[in-house]
Order: structure tokens, then C-alpha cells, then sequence
């Protein structure tokens, strides 16, 4: 790194990014696209702070960078060496035990991006990997130009609404519900507030017909909801809740159910993180009344909602009557509209079994079950299939794991266990993952771990962690 001056974090960042680029065209593996290094991992491995091996594909993509074995790359310095080491031809790495989050869960950064293209408004890279800085001029201009003609086209139809500019809207927030799970905030929010300006104001001004109310209504209310994630997620509830209330006006005035059920369980879901179990437990249940004939995967949802919430009182009852009725629900759903949008609109049965786990290791009464619940989600995240993955639940179940594993007295177990959210950059630690990385604290903060190294370093860590979240990237 010194002799390729890659001491600084942002330029050592920008290389490694670009060799996970190359990685995934070469092989053709998309999970380790977007993979990327926190400042505390490149302080690690440029330190020589190492306590554990790097996961399988962060050893990948180390190799690709520096183009030798992995573990000459992180053998004690040799000063005598004066030319670099062999280069790999093939050399398979070691896998390891730890869990990890999955490599997709890296998204762009904010110096350099990867070349996923979300959609006509997404975020473009800086550059091309490993290819010419001009490319990347160029995708801005091309986007800059598709983001002109869409405000123009919304505009340029006069107060008469015809069927181009529905599409346009449609799509956008197909695109922007999608995404929203799997890429952090930062990329997503100017075109989350565009497409919902744009929609409200067809609304106030334009000549709509009913039935064209009635669609955009809808639309304004799943892009209000995404908005009311977006200020939970950097750490507002205040702000959360009015956009959820706006929401869930939309929603009335489309006449849509699943829709009104869906923002009930966004306010639970605010309260939950803000630290109102019981408002959280009466939003799932006012969910769950308004959309007492949705089959969608919304049911399962409020169900889930109410389980982590009644969990987080300590009412078992309550929490496992949750819980048995999700499982029924879900023998029995029919997937709505909503579930055709996908991403933050649908619930697929990966963040069940993360929601679940959260509630059996609130309850505390069943240490082994918590243990093999937060396990399961964990294993179901790294497998899960791209459209049903999510960064934020993934971290979630993580730190699940570690809670469950630290009330069992396991506590190498509950380190590694945690060691992959950690690792997560400023643009992917929204409100949720603080929270939770700080419950992991605060079980190590008890009698038993005070005089464990091992206990102070990770408090340490998530002290760290905590003190840089999203939110500080959009101040």
C-alpha cells in the first residue's frame, strides 16, 4: 500500500472498489459488486490489527488488487523484500466460520460508485472500472439530461395528465421500492423527493381525471412512505410520522386497503425504533383492522410488527400469538399489488424470519431457541436471493445473533457474530443498525464482560460506529 501510496482511506477505498468491479465482470459473480471497505477495516489491515482472517470475498478481491496471495498480503512485514510478492495463478482462499454479511450489502460510497445501474434517475459512478474518467462525465450528462426531460415531461403535457407521464411515475417508484432495501439512503433520496414532488404537483395543478387521481393518490403514497423510511432511517421520527401521516392521506384517497394497512405498519415500525413498544404494538394492530381483507404480504408484516413489539414489553402471550399468526398468514397469502412493486413494499419470508428472531431474543425466556432463530435468519439472509435481500435487516439479524449469544455467555461467538455490521460504512448506518449495534453494547456492558479485552475493544467499536451514522453524511 505505501509503495502504490494508498495510505489514505478514500484513495485505498477507491482502488478496492474497482478491483471488486473488475472481480464480478471477470467471474461473473455478482455478489462481490459493490463491495467496499469501512475506514476501520482499512485501519485494521493497513495497522496490522488483524484478530481474525477477512471473509472469503473480501480475500478475493484483495488478491485481485494486489494480485498475490492473501496471505503473504497479510504475513508480518519483511523489509528486506525488495520486489513484491509472487503473484497468485488461481489460489483458491480459505473459507471461514464467521458470518457475514453478504458482499451485495456494500452499495456506492460517495467517492467512488460501481457501475449498477439502478434506473433513468439513479446516482452514476465517477468512473467506469478501471477504464477511462470520461465515461463517467459522460453517464452524468446522459443522466442530467434523462432527469430534464422527465421534469419536463411531467410539466409540457399542459393541465391535462395523459398515459406517458403515469408510466414514468410508475416506473419510478417500482424502481425506487425496489432499491430502497438494498442501497443506502444517500443514492435514493433526491429521486425519492423529486418523483414525490412531481406527483403532488400533477395533483395540485394539473387537470386529472378521477381515475388518474386515484393512481396518483397511490403513488404519492408509497413515495410519502419511502419518505417516512428516509427520515426514521436518519434517525427523525418526527419527520418520519409526517410523512406517514401524508402517506396515509394518499392512501385514503386512493381507496387502496393494502396500501392504508402498509403505512399503519411503517408508524409501528417508527414507534418500535424510537422506543414506544406500545404505540408500536396499536399501529400494527390499526394496520391489521384497516386491512382486515388484504391477502398480501402486508398481513404477515403487521403480524411481525406486533410480535417484536409485544416482545419488547415482555408480553409473551401477545408476542407468540404474533408470531403463529404470521405463520398462518403466510400458509394463506396472495401477493396484491404492492408485492408486484417488490422491495420495501413486499415482505418476503427472509425478513420474517429476522423479525421473529428479534422478538424470541427480546422475550429472554428461551436462550437456546433465540440462539437457533437468529441463526436461521442469518443463514437465510447470506443465501437469500437478490430482490429478497436487504442491508439493514441483514445487519439486524447480526446483531440478533450476537444479543442471543452474549445472554448464553458466548462471547467469541457474540464478537464475531457482530464483527460484519461494524465493518459497514457511514452510507449504511441508518438508525435501525445504530440502535441495534448499541443493544449489543449494552449487553457487553454487563458484570460478567467488564474486565474482558475482548468485551472493551468491540464497546469500543460500536462506540465508533454509532458516533458516525448516515445522518451525518446529509447534514
Amino acid at each position: 500500500m505505501t509503495r502504490r501510496h494508498w495510505q489514505v482511506y478514500e484513495t485505498f477505498r477507491h482502488h478496492y472498489e474497482r478491483a471488486a468491479e473488475a472481480l464480478s465482470e471477470r467471474e461473473g459473480d455478482r455478489r462481490v459488486r459493490g463491495l467496499t471497505v469501512s475506514k476501520r477495516q482499512f485501519e485494521r489491515w493497513y495497522g496490522g490489527e488483524l484478530k481474525t482472517r477477512p471473509y472469503p470475498d473480501q480475500c478475493r478481491v484483495l488478491e485481485e488488487l494486489f494480485d498475490c496471495p492473501v496471505d503473504e498480503l497479510l504475513a508480518p512485514a519483511r523489509p528486506e523484500q525488495s520486489s513484491p510478492p509472487r503473484a497468485i495463478t488461481n489460489t483458491p482462499t480459505t473459507t471461514t466460520s464467521a458470518p457475514a454479511l453478504s458482499p451485495r450489502r456494500f452499495a456506492p460510497g460517495r467517492t467512488a460508485e460501481p457501475a449498477t445501474r439502478v434506473g433513468p434517475l439513479a446516482a452514476t459512478m465517477d468512473t467506469d472500472a478501471w477504464g477511462d474518467p470520461g465515461i463517467g462525465d459522460r453517464e452524468r450528462q446522459v443522466e442530467m439530461a434523462a432527469r430534464r426531460a422527465f421534469r419536463f415531461g411531467s410539466t409540457a403535457e399542459g393541465s391535462t395528465v395523459v398515459p406517458e407521464t403515469l408510466a414514468q411515475l410508475h416506473d419510478e417508484v417500482r424502481r425506487l421500492a425496489d432499491a430502497y432495501p438494498r442501497l443506502p439512503l444517500p443514492t435514493l433520496l433526491g429521486d425519492l423527493v423529486e418523483v414525490q414532488d412531481t406527483t403532488f404537483r400533477i395533483l395540485e395543478h394539473g387537470r386529472v381525471r378521477p381515475s388518474q387521481a386515484q393512481e396518483l393518490y397511490l403513488l404519492a403514497g408509497m413515495t410519502s412512505g419511502m419518505l417516512s423510511k428516509a427520515s426514521h432511517d436518519v434517525g427523525d421520527p418526527r419527520s418520519a410520522m409526517m410523512q406517514a401521516r401524508t402517506a396515509y392521506i394518499c392512501a385514503d384517497n386512493a381507496d387502496h386497503p393494502a396500501m392504508r394497512a402498509w403505512v399503519r405498519g411503517m408508524q409501528s415500525l417508527i414507534n418500535y425504533w424510537a422506543g414506544r413498544p406500545q404505540e408500536a404494538a396499536r399501529y400494527a394492530a390499526l394496520g391489521t383492522a384497516v386491512g382486515e381483507n388484504v391477502r398480501g404480504t402486508t398481513s404477515i408484516w403487521l403480524a411481525c410488527l406486533e410480535a417484536r413489539a409485544y416482545a419488547m414489553l415482555g408480553d409473551a402471550g401477545n408476542a407468540r400469538a404474533a408470531v403463529i399468526r404470521s405463520e398462518e398468514t403466510r400458509d394463506a397469502v396472495r401477493p396484491d399489488d404492492l408485492d408486484s412493486y417488490g422491495g420495501i413494499l413486499t415482505f418476503p419470508r427472509v425478513r420474517q424470519l429476522y423479525y421473529v428472531a428479534e422478538a424470541v431474543v427480546h422475550l429472554r425466556d428461551d436462550p437456546r431457541g433465540a440462539q437457533e432463530q437468529a441463526a436461521e435468519a442469518v443463514t437465510a439472509y447470506r443465501d437469500a436471493d437478490p430482490e429478497d435481500w436487504a442491508f439493514g435487516d441483514e445487519a439486524g439479524a447480526h446483531t440478533n445473533l450476537a444479543l442471543s449469544r452474549i445472554a448464553a455467555g458466548e462471547l467469541d461467538g457474540a464478537v464475531e457474530a457482530v464483527r460484519p455490521v461494524l465493518d459497514l460504512p457511514y452510507e449504511q448506518r441508518n438508525f435501525g443498525i445504530v440502535v441495534s449495534a448499541r443493544r449489543v453494547h449494552n449487553a457487553l456492558s454487563d458484570a460478567r464482560f467488564l474486565t474482558s479485552p475482548a468485551a472493551a475493544d468491540t464497546r469500543e467499536e460500536i462506540e465508533e460506529f454509532t458516533a458516525s451514522p448516515t445522518a451525518s453524511l446529509l447534514r
